[in-house]
């Protein structure tokens, strides 16, 4: 059992919970996803508490491969709006701010943020970590490999898993040496990985829970789903659906999704079948 401070309000994650995912962007890969505008923010994410959504998370720079990076005060505009108007609109709602600038940080915290969830573990902005610590929040600690710009372009392990298992031992480490304290694991699907990583990876998730924190998975509608299904991301639905399943029965905590309903239900239904297989 799993539990994290948000800002003085205690999330368990005994059981699994979803993320859903507000992208504050022109140039997200998902197109559904997309948006800038308050009114149609609010709406959507009325609409994901309605089906069953535990934490929203926040973004205004796209990390797909191959994407330029926004600088630090146009992100400020686009996800500040945001997270004041959902704090206000729904204040008991969780709010996670996908960043990897200190700034944007400590800006959406004091607006009402209560997590921050950074896909380039502190390598990016170097005050990101110290401010993280100050803010005394939940962190999400992901790997990946390169940066967006470059992550794309042709990544080897030797062993991916072993590789992500080390990484993540010694940023926790750092981590901890730093006073924070709830610290959620991200292999980072898609992040400097093929897909054949990402498979591995994913058959191998549970050697992660060695490391006993909570487990956040991001393969929602990605290329590793829709390219494999030689699809697009906007059919991608249902095997997003298939790979949260496995993810969850690897022990995943957190599903980070575009869409709310199915994965909660995924949840449900996973619960159930946990119900049975202990009672056998």
């Amino acid at each position: 059992m799993f539990s994290i401070n948000c800002k003085g309000r205690l999330l368990s994650l005994h059981q699994p919970v979803v993320m859903g995912i507000i992208n504050a962007t022109p140039d997200s890969f998902y197109a559904g996803s997309r948006t800038t505008l308050l009114q149609e923010v609010v709406a959507r994410v009325e609409k994901m508490i309605e089906e069953g959504v535990t934490i929203v998370d926040v973004g205004g720079q796209s990390t797909r491969p191959q994407s330029q990076r926004v600088e630090v005060d146009e992100e400020l505009m686009r996800v500040i709006p945001i997270i004041e108007g959902l704090s206000q609109k729904f204040p008991q709602l969780i709010i996670s701010i996908d960043t990897f600038y200190a700034k944007v940080a400590r800006y959406a915290v004091e607006s009402g943020a209560a997590m921050i969830n950074d896909v380039s573990a502190g390598t990016i902005d170097e005050a990101l970590l110290p401010t993280v610590a100050a803010l005394e929040v939940p962190y999400v600690l992901m790997h990946m490999k390169g940066d967006p710009q470059t992550m794309q372009q042709q990544p080897t392990y030797d062993h991916v898993v072993l590789e992500i298992f080390d990484f993540l031992v010694f940023k926790m480490h750092e981590l901890k040496q730093m006073g924070i304290k709830d610290i959620i694991l991200d292999p980072g699907f898609g992040f400097g990985k093929t897909a054949a990583h990402n498979f591995e990876i994913l058959n191998n998730l549970s050697f992660l829970n060695q490391l006993e924190r909570p487990l956040l998975v991001g393969l929602s509608r990605k290329a590793t789903i829709y390219k494999t299904l030689h699809t697009t991301a906007e059919n991608a639905l249902n095997g997003t659906t298939v790979l949260n399943t496995i993810s969850l029965l690897q022990g995943a905590s957190i599903l980070r999704v575009h869409d709310v309903k199915e994965a909660v239900e995924a949840i449900q239904l996973i619960h159930q079948y946990n119900k049975q297989t202990d009672q056998l």
